[in-house]
């Protein structure tokens, strides 16, 4: 019996070629066997089937994994809304432990590391601010806030604003500590500065009694130097105060007055001393009709028991008056003590409107009650 080598088909001895295969046939004795059944194929088609099952229960698994992971993930990100740091670690590290390669995990689980670390450091802050040792605490407070720089988020923005808060009521605590130190004027003008950069309640109230006082000894200075002819130093002194207290009525309308006296000043002799000499004939001619009209002066004390003399003026003239300036003379016990100059505020006065006047006498602590103030003369100028 012969055989095709190729396909195993039964053939005759005389054929040459396979009736099925159609491929030459060889010597008769390669004809004796069939051709062997070639199984070579099935060995790759087992290892396809193999690796096809592993990778599908691999990506089963893995997305088991995930979706776990996922999970625990998504409940740690409730415990950081909720403040609970630890708890939230904890489920960040059983996250990573179904899947290590979870970025967004692992920088979560850096953030609750750190977090958990700053609330720790927030209470040693707290505990220095009852210490009074600010510097210290204020360290602390910077170096948490340089931590968080590399943090975004709701979760974040949270925990930067205690810590703000915090540094806020350290700050507060130390502008309150250097108040009670009494400070001087040039310490004041940096604690108005400090204070405006402080985001708390009570920054503000101190900030108008800080710019308040400030604006009592700069007037009072400024007014002094002008009464001596210093415009120079009266300018420099308004202008100064005006950098802590810009808009301050008062101030502006002695910086107003201070340039129309140094201009003045700088005219030349002869037109000043026409000009003085016109101002003496208008004063006669306003006195006589009333030009102004004394309202009110009276002599106080403020909280530190220093001199405040204080009025008010009315003009009775028809046309508009501006520079009205008041000499005054304090006495005690019917003995004149001093005299002094004030402008009235606004700088111009129209008709019927009513201005004010105020000198706070720094050097002076007596009794309102033991002094007594009065008008000597009233001066002004018209357009």
């Amino acid at each position: 019996m012969y055989y095709c080598p190729n396909c195993g088909t039964k053939v005759k001895e005389d054929e040459h070629f396979c009736l099925k295969c159609g491929k030459p046939l060889p010597d008769i004795e390669a004809r004796l066997e069939p051709a062997r059944f070639q199984k070579w194929w099935i060995l790759p088609i087992a290892m396809l089937v193999i690796v096809i099952s592993s990778v599908f229960i691999s990506s089963f698994y893995f997305n088991h994994q995930s979706a776990k992971a996922i999970e625990l993930y998504t409940e740690a990100q409730e415990s950081l809304q909720e403040d609970d740091y630890e708890q939230a670690n904890q489920l960040l590290q059983d996250s990573l432990r179904h899947r290590k390669d979870f970025d967004q995990a692992q920088v979560a689980l850096q953030y609750t590391t750190e977090a958990i670390n700053i609330g720790e450091q927030l209470e040693k802050a707290e505990q220095l601010l009852q210490t009074e040792d600010y510097n210290e605490a204020l360290d602390i407070l910077h170096l948490a806030e340089d931590k968080l720089k590399t943090y975004q988020g709701p979760v974040v923005s949270e925990l930067v604003e205690k810590i703000d808060q915090t540094h806020a009521s350290v700050l507060m605590e130390q502008l309150k500590a250097k108040l009670e130190k009494s400070p001087s004027m040039n310490e004041i003008r940096m604690l108005i500065w400090e204070a405006e950069e402080i985001n708390h309640p009570e920054a503000n109230e101190i900030v108008m009694q800080l710019r308040n006082e400030l604006i009592e000894y700069t007037f009072s200075t400024a007014s002094e130097a002008l009464n001596h002819k210093q415009f120079n130093d009266a300018l420099l002194i308004t202008e100064d105060g005006l950098k802590y207290a810009p808009d301050s009525e008062k101030l502006q309308s002695l910086l107003a007055n201070i340039n129309k006296e140094k201009s003045s000043f700088e005219t030349a002799a002869k037109e000043r001393l026409e000009q003085a000499m016109d101002t003496v004939y208008q004063e006669h001619q306003m006195n006589e009709n009333d030009a102004i009209e004394v309202v009110s002066i009276k002599v106080e004390n403020d909280e530190d028991g220093r001199v405040i003399v204080n009025g008010a003026v009315k003009s009775n003239a028809t046309v508009p008056i501006n520079s009205i300036l008041v000499d005054y003379a304090l006495s005690r016990n019917g003995e004149e003590i001093l005299t002094n100059e004030i402008f009235v505020y606004p700088d111009t006065l129209y008709p019927n409107e009513q201005g004010k006047f105020e000198f706070t006498h720094f050097d002076l602590k007596d009794k309102s009650s033991e002094l007594e103030a009065e008008i000597k003369r009233i001066t002004w100028y018209t357009d």
